[in-house]
Order: C-alpha cells, then structure tokens, then sequence
C-alpha cells in the first residue's frame, strides 16, 4: 500500500481547538494535507492553512538549536507522529500544536463543510473521531505545559 507525507494542525485559541469537516473523507479533522515535492513539513502546514481556513498559523515547539555549519533551517518538532488509512492509501502524518495569528479571518474553503471550534469537553461529541479526540486531548495538554495565553 501507498504512503504519504502529510501535516495536520491542532490550532488552539480561547481554549479551544480548530476542527475542520472535511468533503470527501466526511470527517472532522485537523487542518492539513500532503507535503508537496520540496516543501518541508512546516511549509506545507503553514500553506494548508492558508488553503483551508484563510488562516496564518504560528507552529509551535520550534527547536533552538543554532543555525550553524550545514544547517539551512530549524523546523518544528511534531508532536505526534503516526501511519492511518484513507481510503486506498495510507498517511504518515506528522502532527503540530499551533496557534492563529489572525483568528478573525477564519474562512473555509470548497474542500470543506464546515468548521468548528472545540472545548475539551466537546471533543467528546459523536460526530468527532476517537483518534483526533486523543490526539487533541495530548495538544490541549501540551499546549497547557507551554504556559502560553490561551
């Protein structure tokens, strides 16, 4: 079976999470989608949300190693990374916590139904599934330990 590159965001502002209903899979998901050819992981998160929601993101937990001999750029640390099935072909997702620089301008695009923000508590819904509802339980918790405004 086939794998891809993707990128999914858990976007948090007011404390709560971004959720998005997606089209064609029928699911509410993080933002996100494929890693394009010479994209890193970061760029093609920052681009799917853009895409997506009309939204610029700030990736969070972002390394502070020095920029020194052979390295061109710093990326963010997933965290989460996993494999799942879509379809005919499976993902290999890497997973970020992000926050929204403009919030204001949250507009979806036609590859969505709907979007929606999310409580802990409301991650709990029927219509949300278990995997992205653990997965949003560990962002909600990292986010906290970050000790950012919420």
């Amino acid at each position: 079976m086939k794998t891809q590159l993707v990128v999914a965001g858990y976007i948090i502002h007011n404390n709560k999470v971004l959720l998005v209903h997606h089209k064609k899979l029928d699911l509410w998901l993080p933002v996100g989608g494929h890693i394009e050819e010479n994209e890193t992981p970061d760029e093609a998160l920052i681009r799917e949300a853009r895409e997506e929601v009309g939204l610029n993101i700030e990736i969070l937990n972002q390394s502070h190693i020095p920029l020194e001999g052979n390295i061109k750029k710093s990326l963010a640390i997933p965290f989460y990374v996993n494999v799942h099935s879509v379809e005919d072909h499976d993902h290999c997702c890497f997973f970020y916590i992000c926050k929204p620089k403009n919030p204001e301008r949250l507009k979806i695009n036609k590859e969505l139904k709907d979007f929606a923000w999310f409580s802990k508590e409301e991650l709990n819904k029927p219509h949300v599934p278990k995997d992205v509802k653990n997965i949003g339980l560990k962002a909600f918790e990292l986010f906290e330990k970050l000790g950012l405004p919420k």
